[in-house]
């Protein structure tokens, strides 16, 4: 059977003392799990030590996990079994490496597919590779900040409106992603703010092509709503529209770090048939208030998914 291997590490300024706590104890798993997160209606049933659980969820499906072996404060490993939406098990584990001022924190899991599914093997170790980064994420602001800047908000179907658009189109890797739509809306602003303000009738907003976790790439348009088309845009702007539509929208609150845990959600009430996107209209998200003058915390994030 076609065997599978994921690990993802993250730095965490806390000694291993204080992030162990979160490992070990399956009830501290609520507030940062990145699946339970995208389910809170999953029902959950822990041991009265609480190092083993169930669940069950509409989009997290049906299991259970156990710790079988710890070494306080250096490594924990867990048994995890999968009964829906389909049978598997599997081992994980975490190691804590004391960096002097932080913690290395490094999370894995081994498992293998029915020999039927070896087509399956790279798409299992990106998607899971990109839950344990977001949990990563988590687990780091929780044990940092004592808090997840990271909170979810299902506003359902909407009727949008419809918008013109400038904005700046560009393919690169996920991973250079944020760097490269920062530089992107500065262009923009910039251009903005050199005679071209009234022009501005929305907030600003990032559309989504191509998402492809398995290749590690993505298209996208960093881009501002305009009242009517200008003229002589710079050579690297164009633009565009986002016709009048109806669309499912989930609210994001918090740092951008953690957007991924929406778009995560958003995807899976897909794949389980919750809401029936169009093929023929991208997603895209809109930025409620201005990273320059928020605190990350205050964030707000409307993501859209428009519907058939």
């Amino acid at each position: 059977m076609p065997k599978i291997h994921v690990s993802k590490s993250i730095s965490i300024n806390k000694p291993a003392a204080e992030i162990y706590p979160h490992l070990n104890n399956f009830r501290n798993w609520i507030s940062w799990s990145p699946w339970l997160l995208m389910d809170p209606n999953c029902q959950l049933d822990f041991a009265d030590d609480n190092q083993s659980y169930k669940w069950e969820g509409k989009r997290v499906g049906a299991g259970n996990m156990k710790v079988i072996q710890e070494k306080e404060n250096k490594e924990i490993h867990y048994d995890l079994n999968f009964t829906k939406p389909w049978k598997s098990a599997n081992k994980t584990s975490f190691y804590l490496e004391d960096k002097g001022d932080s913690t290395q924190v490094t999370w894995t899991m081994d498992s293998s597919l029915p020999l039927f599914m070896f087509w399956m093997k790279k798409a299992m170790i990106a998607y899971v590779g990109a839950d344990y980064e977001r949990g990563l994420q988590m687990l780091k602001s929780q044990a940092e900040k004592g808090e997840i800047e990271s909170q979810l908000d299902w506003k359902g179907n909407v009727a949008f409106e419809g918008c013109h658009w400038v904005g700046i189109r560009k393919s690169c890797s996920i991973d250079d992603m944020k760097n490269n739509m920062g530089k992107d809306f500065g262009s923009l602003f910039e251009w903005i703010m050199n005679g071209n303000e009234n022009l501005i009738s929305g907030k600003a907003m990032s559309i989504y092509h191509k998402w492809d976790i398995v290749k590690n790439a993505t298209e996208y348009t960093a881009a501002v709503p305009v009242s009517k088309i200008p003229d002589n845009l710079p050579q690297n702007m164009l633009t565009g529209e986002i016709p009048k539509t109806n669309a499912y929208v989930l609210r994001h609150t918090g740092n951008y770090n953690h957007l991924g845990n929406a778009w995560s959600t958003l995807y899976t009430m897909h794949r389980i048939k919750e809401i029936k996107p169009s093929k023929k209209l991208h997603p895209f998200e809109v930025y409620e208030n201005d990273p320059r003058n928020t605190a990350s915390k205050d964030l707000i994030t409307d993501i859209f998914f428009p519907l058939k």
